[in-house]
């Protein structure tokens, strides 16, 4: 089903907040909309989304892709951002990442066979000079890791395992 007709009145609601010649404006909280319910947006959704703004798919496409909160695929329960960005590479984010990916037996971008963790590097958490840092975004909100190391994500992760929602 389409955004417009299953969020009819808050779409009407968003768009009202500002002028028509800046209803491009409107882009972040539709797409925060459109990620509510499944986790992520999916194609359909960015389309629409353009297409209510009078802007471009690639517009819409580029600001899910900028911004480490929206998503274009779905993914673990737990989303683990490591910040792979060039100051915190140099404390060390890419030799973390690959550990930590060894560890769990998957590769950047996937997730654990469990369902429970996906791992991503992401650009810029603004927390460089405590790096390796990353965040975890999950059913309880969003989470900042610094100063980690292998083995204290691990066991954050054997917490996660205990998690229930």
């Amino acid at each position: 089903m389409s955004l417009e007709k299953k969020y009819a009145k808050e779409i009407k609601q968003i768009l009202a907040k500002y002028p028509p010649e800046h209803k491009r404006s409107a882009v972040m909280p539709l797409l925060y909309l459109a990620q509510r319910e499944a986790g992520y947006i999916n194609k359909e959704a960015m389309k629409e989304i353009a297409h209510l703004l009078d802007i471009t798919e690639t517009d819409v496409a580029s600001i899910v892709g900028f911004y480490t909160l929206y998503h274009d695929r779905k993914a673990g329960k737990y989303r683990m951002q490591v910040c792979t960005d060039l100051p915190c590479a140099l404390r060390g984010a890419d030799e973390f990442l690959d550990k930590l990916c060894g560890n769990l037996g998957i590769k950047v971008g996937e997730t654990t066979e469990d369902g429970l963790v996906t791992v991503e590097s992401v650009m810029c958490l603004a927390a460089c000079d405590r790096a390796p840092m990353f965040q975890t975004q999950g059913p309880d909100g969003i989470k900042y890791h610094e100063y980690m190391t292998v083995d204290r994500t691990m066991e954050l992760i054997e917490a996660l395992k205990g998690v229930k929602e």
